[in-house]
């Protein structure tokens, strides 16, 4: 990393319970990590580039899916 990246973490209950995103400021983009931590397990939900001040309707209803999709998997 150089020294100008910055990280930065916050919670994403619009996903659900226990959903964060990692946040990443590099020299010409913004990064996104949205996971979800569970007993067990760290779920990597999405990564993306940050273009707009809000997380878009789409990222969430992917990332929402991808949780339900392991709960169902592993129960």
């Amino acid at each position: 990393m150089t020294p100008n990246t910055m990280l930065g973490c916050g919670r994403l209950p619009a996903i659900g319970k226990r959903c964060h995103e990692l946040r990443i400021v590099d020299e010409n983009l913004t990064w996104r990590i949205v996971f979800r931590t569970d007993e067990d397990a760290i779920l990597i939900l999405e990564v993306f580039a940050k273009k707009t001040a809000k997380t878009s309707k789409s990222v969430i209803e992917i990332c929402k899916k991808r949780a339900r999709r392991y709960d169902d998997e592993i129960s």
